[in-house]
């Protein structure tokens, strides 16, 4: 008699075990990603009757929840909504979120850890609950200045303070308004998103760090100089052959110049000459003697393969592997499968504006609770040290060249160092897809300074255009906005 009921007393503490720490896997250790889980409906509906924090620009709340009169209890708006749509993102009924409302919807909402003992307070003291309000880095006034520069054409502006790695603008454009997926009807966020979806520009997508990378054309050179500069064996002066044409090794295919013509009128031409023109020959050549891999290590300490998080996820920038010598030297001038983001090119241009030290991208100035206190406040964080600051003063002394009496010349602004590089990418050799136009730069005025990334696609009113003609001016229009704010 005893021995069954000892089984079933075994049995049964088995059981309560494996209760207990089921029980206790689910609410201590898979808790926050069950909440995060995006069918989890409850939490989802939860978090609408919490007064959700405003997301602030320069003091001007760009997101924010304002009481409704329906069982949600709050409604959230976006009053300058197109304008700052790639940043902010929207929180939605049945389409999840995007922007700052995903990344920092635990702080939005009041339920990330650090926020736990203020939750409680409010609870005890019968308080409303209340998300913190994130306060951004952006510039408002470079963010105006990057859409109106940009207009109605596809592309996308990034611009970057040196020193700190913070956010001055994140521009992409064709944008969208982010108020219909705060509506409290699923059928309406519903349709609102099926139509951007299905849209063919795409408006969705944040064309500054996700979506669809854009090959970099000629803006990459300022990564292979600087790995020919780093590696000690060119300087400026060194030399290459000059021709018109080149011919790929085991292939037909001839490269050319963007002018069709010779690096200047001498059977040999300087790097310097062959970066401030944008020859695509002589950096083919140098790419060649470099060697893929020394480019790769570059690239990496650059940034490129990263994954960063600022706090919206980037998708990383690629440089190919296991190419052969056509490959490589298409790949030096920013051809072949090189594809970057716009917030890569700037980080590119920063490292250099700042001495060689490449600053960590961030979008938040800090984390306010409902009562003011200060919960968050990030500290600028080195991501690496790409070039020594000799050769960071190299590249500069080029870019700045390259502004003066290069193809960067529409950058330039009176009383103000400039530097900057233009590119023109090909898409897609077979067909008849426009160039990308880009433009990189920095400007410096006392103790100010900030790097723009820019890319246009063109259209049919466009085509032909240089990226001086285009890209540049909507460089330097969001640098003299950050330097006169």
């Amino acid at each position: 008699m005893r021995r069954p009921i000892r089984r079933v007393s075994t049995l049964l503490l088995i059981m309560f075990v494996g209760l207990f720490g089921s029980s206790t896997m689910i609410q201590a250790v898979q808790a926050d990603a069950l909440q995060a889980d995006p069918r989890n409906t409850r939490t989802l509906y939860d978090s609408f009757a919490v007064e959700r924090g405003s997301i602030v620009v320069d003091g001007v709340q760009v997101a924010l929840s304002t009481p409704s009169n329906d069982e949600f209890e709050w409604q959230r708006e976006y009053p300058m909504g197109p304008l700052y749509a790639h940043v902010t993102g929207y929180n939605s009924l049945g389409q999840g979120s995007r922007g700052v409302e995903d990344a920092m919807n635990e702080e939005l909402t009041g339920t990330a850890n650090s926020q736990f003992f203020d939750q409680m307070l409010a609870t005890l003291t019968g308080e409303s609950p209340a998300g913190s309000s994130v306060e951004l880095t952006i510039d408002a006034q470079a963010q105006q200045a990057a859409a109106d520069a940009l207009g109605d054409r596809e592309g996308a502006v990034v611009a970057l303070d040196p020193d700190t790695g913070d956010v001055l603008a994140m521009y992409s454009s064709p944008t969208y308004d982010p108020n219909p997926f705060a509506s409290h009807s699923t059928a309406a966020v519903t349709e609102i998103y099926d139509q951007l979806l299905n849209d063919p520009d795409d408006p969705l997508f944040n064309r500054t760090i996700e979506g669809d990378l854009y090959f970099p054309g000629s803006v990459f050179k300022v990564l292979v100089l600087s790995a020919a500069l780093e590696s000690g064996r060119y300087t400026l002066d060194s030399e290459f052959d000059n021709p018109a044409e080149l011919q790929l090794p085991q292939s037909s295919r001839m490269i050319r110049n963007a002018s069709r013509e010779t690096c200047g009128p001498d059977e040999t031409v300087t790097l310097e000459t062959a970066f401030i023109l944008s020859c695509n020959i002589p950096f083919a050549q140098l790419g060649l003697e470099l060697g893929q891999d020394a480019i790769a290590q570059q690239a990496a300490a650059f940034g490129y393969g990263e994954q960063l998080e600022i706090p919206l996820r980037v998708t990383p920038s690629t440089y190919p592997a296991d190419m052969d010598d056509a490959q490589t030297m298409l790949s030096s001038f920013g051809q072949f499968d090189v594809r970057v983001t716009p917030l890569q090119i700037a980080m590119t241009t920063a490292a250099i504006a700042n001495d060689g030290t490449m600053m960590r991208p961030n979008m938040v100035d800090r984390v306010l609770a409902p009562n003011l206190d200060v919960i968050t406040d990030p500290e600028p964080t080195i991501l690496g040290n790409p070039v020594s600051a000799d050769v960071a003063a190299t590249m500069r002394a080029a870019m700045e060249l390259g502004v003066e009496e290069g193809l960067a010349t529409n950058a330039q602004i009176p009383g103000v160092r400039v530097g900057g590089k233009t590119g023109t990418a090909e898409n897609d050799a077979a067909t008849d897809a426009p160039f990308n136009l880009w433009f990189t730069g920095y400007g410096e005025l006392d103790d100010q300074s900030v790097a723009v990334a820019v890319v246009v696609v063109p259209d049919e009113n466009i085509v032909g255009d240089t990226s001086n003609v285009i890209a540049a001016p909507i460089g330097r229009a969001v640098i003299e906005a950050v330097l006169n704010s």
